[in-house]
């Protein structure tokens, strides 16, 4: 297997970690601002707070071992969305810091702010939103390429039907994720209530999911039929994605086993992300950069192979022995005991 193989799968495999982790602690914020809206702060914000405590620190260490990573292997990726994504990166880097402020703020003052919950949780969507957008330039289309360089067609990136609907899938996952963690957390936590409100939560996701899919696909093949084409001819792997998740929301549905319901989700999700790159290979921004001709020389390919390599399999077993000390242990779940943060 070639060294671009190696680098883009271990690449790919950081930001599907990076989707689901984001995913469960934006949507956890959202989830914490809607419930001190509508007066239910008191059954799942408790909840909210053990798991995110723990974790939030972690959940871009993902993102920055792929941002890493892809300029690394293909330098190309850096000269155009370098200026492509000027607006779009700046104000996720806003958001950012708007919600890693929240987390100061409310650990230095006893009771937290409704304005600060809000700020938490509208950037938990909008920062998916806005990050969102690479994936949309990534189809071609998007970017000019003259002499005088490179720039982003803002006109059609605003009124692309594409461009919106995989927006709005990005908000959803966030909301369809999350709230079917929170309800395999909650649930380990003994909160009948909680876990019925998040429970209802997930099954009211559910549906806009599919719908908000089908749309993406549909947009696919008017803005770049050869990905749709190529997206096709892995239908299996959607396929089990389409199953994956009608075994999830059965099993939620009937209250019944929701840890394994939560990795079915998982597993809907990396079947679908690994059938969209392996259909969009070797394109990683079409026309432009591809992984056979935009790769760094071998010797700086096997060096970046190796380091991202072995930094995968420290990083796995680093957030499985978090995982294990906090999210998972019987008492800090249970809010028995907060004495491990």
């Amino acid at each position: 297997m070639s060294y671009e193989i190696i680098g883009i799968t271990v690449l790919w495999t950081f930001l599907y970690g990076y989707i689901i982790i984001a995913s469960i602690d934006f949507g956890a914020g959202f989830f914490n601002f809607y419930s001190k809206v509508t007066g239910t702060d008191n059954i799942i914000s408790p909840i909210i707070g053990r798991y995110l405590n723990p974790v939030w620190e972690v959940t871009n260490v993902f993102f920055v071992f792929f941002f890493v990573g892809i300029v690394g292997f293909y330098p190309d990726t850096a000269y155009y969305y370098g200026t492509a994504l000027l607006i779009p990166a700046s104000i996720a880097l806003i958001l950012l810091s708007i919600r890693g402020s929240y987390y100061a703020f409310n650990s230095y003052n006893k009771e937290s702010k409704m304005s600060w919950a809000f700020l938490y949780g509208v950037t938990g969507l909008l920062i998916p939103a806005s990050l969102s957008v690479a994936l949309v330039i990534s189809e071609g289309g998007y970017i000019i390429q003259d002499d005088s360089g490179i720039q982003l067609n803002l006109e059609e990136l605003l009124f692309s039907t594409y461009s919106w609907s995989v927006v709005f899938l990005a908000i959803i996952t966030v909301l369809y994720v999350s709230s079917a963690f929170l309800t395999f957390y909650a649930n380990r936590a003994r909160a009948k209530e909680a876990t019925e409100l998040t429970r209802r939560w997930f099954l009211i996701w559910t549906l806009p999911m599919l719908v908000i899919t089908q749309f993406v696909f549909l947009g696919l093949r008017d803005h770049n039929y050869e990905h749709f084409t190529n997206a096709q001819n892995v239908w299996y792997l959607f396929g089990l994605s389409l199953l994956f998740m009608g075994i999830a929301v059965y099993l939620v549905w009937r209250r019944i086993n929701y840890g394994l319901a939560f990795i079915m989700i998982m597993m809907q999700y990396g079947f679908a992300f690994f059938g969209y790159g392996i259909s969009k290979m070797p394109y990683i921004l079409y026309p432009y950069v591809e992984i056979n001709t935009s790769v760094v020389n071998d010797a700086m390919a096997l060096a970046l192979t190796v380091v991202f390599v072995l930094g995968l399999f420290m990083l796995i077993p680093s957030l499985g022995l978090l995982l294990r000390l906090f999210l998972f242990d019987k008492d800090y779940v249970q809010g028995k005991d907060n004495s491990k943060y």
